[in-house]
Order: C-alpha cells, then sequence, then structure tokens
C-alpha cells in the first residue's frame, strides 16, 4: 500500500513497486491513478488524517506500507495503530530533522549566528532536531522518534529526503531559473557566491530507495539524496544547457544583497551535503539517475505549467507562500544598475 500515491515521489514509487512484483495499493485523497501505471494497480479514496479512512483501506492487512504524507507524531501513532495487520512500512522524512552539536539547524538559520555547521557528508549518526510543533523540522523529528521506538511492533525504513526534485513537484527550486530563461534575463545575480549546495534528491532516487527498503524491513533512518550535491552555479548552468541559453552570472560574497534579490531556492549560507554509505551498505542502493540527467523532465514539466502566460503564482501556490517574491526583476535591475555605476 503507498499512501500518497499522486503526489510527486508517490507516483513515481508506485511504478517502481509495481514494476519489482508487488500488488500496489495506491492510496490518495482523490483515489486518481497516474497514465504510467499497470493496470493491475488498485486505487483506494482515502484521506490519510482520518484514521477510520486510513485503517478500512487497510483492510484485513498488507505486507509493506508506504507513507509519503506523514509529518508529525500522531501519524506515527497511528501508524502504530496498524501494527497488527501491517508487516513494515517506509516512510519519508527529511534531512532537516538534523542539528549540528551547537543546537543550530534549518529552524535557526534565520537567527543571528543561527547557522549549523554540519560535517560533509553528513551522516545518519548526527543528532536530530528536539521533536515538538513548532515547524515542519520539528514534527518530523517528533515522527521519527515515534516509529523508532515502535520499531518491535512495526519495522519502519525511515527516509531523510534532501530538496526532492521532479515532475509534479508544487515546488520546484528550478522554477527559479526556468522562469528567468523563459523572461530572457540575461544575468542573474547569486549570493554566497553562487557555491551554496543544498543536496538534491530526484524522485526516481527516492522511489529505488523504497523498492529497496520495502524488500528488506527493518528499523532504521537513512538519507535518501542523489550522487551528486552541484553548486547554485552548476545547477543553473545545466538548466541553461537544457534550454538551450546562456546567463552570465554575478556573483555576491556573503547573503543577498537585498530581501529580493540574490537568492534562490537553492541558496544556504552552508553546504548540506548527505553521506550515502549507509544505504548502500544496508540495501544495497546504487543511484538510477544523477541530477543533471534529471533536468530535461523536470524543466519540461514547469514549462508546461507556464504556458500560455500563466502567472507562477497560480501555479505554484506554495512556492509563492514559501519565499515571496522570487523574480523581483525592478529590484534586481536597480541593483545591477548601482553596482556597475
Amino acid at each position: 500500500m503507498v499512501v500518497g500515491a499522486t503526489g510527486q515521489i508517490g507516483r513515481v514509487a508506485v511504478g517502481a513497486l509495481a514494476g519489482d512484483g508487488w500488488a500496489v495499493t495506491a492510496v490518495s485523497r482523490g483515489g486518481g491513478r497516474d497514465d504510467g501505471w499497470p493496470e493491475e494497480v488498485r486505487t483506494v479514496s482515502a484521506d490519510r488524517s482520518d484514521d477510520a479512512a486510513l485503517a478500512a483501506a487497510v483492510g484485513d492487512g498488507c505486507d509493506v506500507l508506504v507513507d509519503m504524507v506523514a509529518y508529525g507524531p500522531e501519524h506515527a501513532r497511528q501508524l502504530l495503530s496498524l501494527a497488527d495487520r501491517v508487516g513494515s512500512a517506509v516512510v519519508v522524512s527529511s534531512v532537516s530533522v538534523y542539528e549540528d552539536d551547537k543546537g543550530r539547524n534549518f529552524d535557526t538559520q534565520a537567527e543571528p549566528g543561527g547557522f549549523p555547521e554540519y560535517p560533509l557528508p553528513l551522516p545518519e549518526s548526527r543528532r536530530t532536531i528536539r521533536p515538538g510543533d513548532t515547524s515542519y523540522s520539528t514534527r518530523k523529528a517528533g515522527l521519527e522518534r515515534e516509529l523508532l521506538a515502535g520499531g518491535d511492533r512495526l519495522p519502519t525504513t525511515l527516509l531523510r529526503a534532501g530538496a526532492v526534485h521532479g515532475p509534479h513537484c508544487r515546488t520546484p527550486r528550478e522554477l527559479y531559473f526556468v522562469k528567468r530563461n523563459l523572461d530572457g534575463r540575461e544575468r542573474r545575480v547569486l549570493a554566497y557566491g553562487g557555491a551554496s549546495r543544498f543536496h538534491p534528491a530526484s524522485v526516481h532516487n527516492i522511489a529505488e530507495l523504497i523498492r529497496l527498503a520495502a524488500a528488506r524491513p527493518g528499523s532504521r533512518a537513512l538519507n535518501a539524496v542523489d550522487p551528486d550535491a552541484p553548486t547554485v552555479v552548476e545547477i543553473a548552468t545545466a538548466i541553461d544547457a537544457v534550454m538551450g541559453v546562456r546567463t552570465q552570472n554575478v556573483l555576491v560574497d556573503g547573503p543577498a544583497p537585498s530581501p529580493t534579490v540574490g537568492g534562490t531556492p537553492w541558496s544556504v549560507p552552508v553546504p548540506v551535503v548527505c553521506d550515502m554509505s549507509a544505504a548502500e551498505r544496508e540495501l544495497g542502493y546504487r543511484p538510477v539517475v544523477r541530477y543533471a540527467e534529471s533536468l530535461p523532465e523536470t524543466v519540461a514539466w514547469i514549462e508546461g505549467r507556464l504556458a500560455g502566460g500563466r502567472d507562477w503564482r497560480e501555479a505554484y501556490p506554495r512556492m509563492a507562500e514559501a519565499y515571496g517574491d522570487l523574480f523581483d526583476y525592478a529590484a534586481e535591475d536597480a541593483w545591477l544598475a548601482g553596482r556597475q555605476a
């Protein structure tokens, strides 16, 4: 059973599991299906926030429950309540649960001196943020803690995903560069010298990890990222290559010079690069795609969503909520003119 099956990762995971010989039940609120799924995939409509609906979807039981949309400790308790009918689970978490030795993490980055200093590459043995209800990260940490504590009842593999990318993403970081190219912007300002690295995670590589974990039940937390952790400049250049354009990079040392100039959804003050050796060791994992190889389908998906001059905030409302005005060209042009003067 795959819960959240019509989401960005779920669509690919269902196909990967079905291709591996599993009889898959795809659960989503709308009960829809992806055109690429085999006909044998069964679809069920259920809202995972409704305990009774999820329990009814599980029915007499399943060998593996894959959960794409578990976000807090209440969802962990919901899954554990079904342990007598579920053989094992695979649950998507996030690398944002990590913190450094001084207690700095993703949530403290906006504070003075709040930038975490992670070892590179970042292993799963690093401590995680204190669980709570204050943020996405603290809720994911609570989810993890309860599921790992209940591992004797429900063996669960937690996959700590990085910056997820691929078609059907509601918050595609690549949008920043794709739209600028569509708008004919010949220069781009990049904070931190364009050297920021926030480890991406392809939906195809995450689906491969899900496929492997389904066949090897266990109670564990594993990183889930691509083999590459490209810089912002490398990401921008790769997208330019897919779109057949060339853009001049204007590099700024340190943070963005203004709230709407120089920052990108990939820009972080310190590198976040994860170690994948545990997944290789425990699951026999090997990546199925590299970042640059996956870009053509991502770019095509974004271009399709913006076709006909569609407003990016209508196409991707969550991006506007998360990042504000990503395309303040007037402010950028004014800053560039001042810099040139």
